[in-house]
Parts: structure tokens; C-alpha cells; sequence
């Protein structure tokens, strides 16, 4: 039996609210972990553009490129 499925099954002991509470319990976790990854990519992009790895453009000039490379 896989992990997954031995969770589940413990998952089915719990009454429907504690099954509801664990769903929440999850979907927050979940997001949280999502804000933490995100906040992570900003710290990064932010220490690239400082340290001259990406550089600004503006809209016309992104959509220039564009043009150019089709």
C-alpha cells in the first residue's frame, strides 16, 4: 500500500468535520507554501536585476522586439 493511500485511509477515520478541518488545514498549507515560492522568485529577480543579470524595458520596447522577431 502506498503512502498516499495509507493516508487516505487514516483520512476516512476522521469524523466530517475533522475530515473538513484537515481540508482546510491542507488548502492553507498549500497556499502558503505557494506565497513562500513566489516571495522566493521576487527575492531572486530582484538580486538579479541589482546585480545587472536582467535588465528593464518598456512595453514598446518589449512589443518592438516582438515585432522585429517575426
Amino acid at each position: 500500500m502506498s503512502t498516499l493511500d495509507a493516508v487516505l485511509d487514516k483520512a476516512n477515520e476522521l469524523s466530517f468535520q475533522e475530515r473538513e478541518m484537515l481540508l482546510e488545514i491542507l488548502r492553507n498549507r498549500q497556499i502558503e507554501e505557494r506565497r513562500d515560492e513566489i516571495a522566493k522568485n521576487a527575492r531572486q529577480a530582484k538580486e538579479d536585476f541589482h546585480s545587472g543579470k536582467l535588465t528593464s524595458h518598456s512595453d514598446v520596447d518589449v512589443m518592438l522586439r516582438d515585432l522585429q522577431s517575426e
